[in-house]
């Protein structure tokens, strides 16, 4: 239900399906922590980063049109941050490496944007269009060698910012 009413549901960690839990969840509060939140199970669909705060109707917030499925939690990280884009599937073509935010990887890069990456370290947060708007998606440590496989299509990542410990 909105603004808090209805059952409720304690996640202290991940949730790949939350419909075992709640048949559909409009709201939340995040009492401590960061998560990613998703209008599908298993982490897919549109998500939204979620820090401490509360979160009556994040539906006419956010411009969802559907109910919160699926969570992940993102760890604190206060190390050094390092990540490698490539603007082609499976690291190919021009790649460049980075340990700061990037608000726009045409005017930093003259890439046409990212299709493949690996995180190396730290948290990261990557929007299809520049300056952090449009969809969102969260990178943690690894490789993601092709974004079509992970079921996004043709997505071209064009801004990517740290999880940073200071959002907790």
């Amino acid at each position: 239900m909105l603004n808090f009413m209805g059952r409720s549901w304690d996640c202290m960690g991940d949730c790949p399906d939350m419909h075992s839990y709640m048949s559909r969840c409009h709201s939340c509060r995040v009492h401590s922590g960061c998560f990613m939140v998703y209008d599908q199970a298993n982490y897919m669909g549109n998500g939204y980063f979620m820090r401490r705060g509360e979160y009556g109707d994040y539906m006419n917030m956010f411009g969802w049109n559907n109910c919160i499925r699926s969570c992940r939690y993102i760890p604190m990280y206060r190390g050094n941050y390092r990540m490698r884009i490539y603007d082609r599937n499976n690291f190919g073509g021009q790649m460049h490496e980075f340990m700061d935010d990037c608000d726009n990887c045409m005017d930093r890069y003259r890439m046409n944007g990212c299709m493949s990456c690996h995180v190396m370290d730290g948290h990261w947060l990557m929007y299809e269009q520049p300056h952090y708007r449009g969809r969102m998606w969260y990178f943690g440590p690894g490789e993601y060698r092709n974004f079509m496989n992970m079921g996004w299509g043709n997505m071209r990542f064009m801004s990517m910012r740290r999880v940073m410990d200071s959002w907790y």
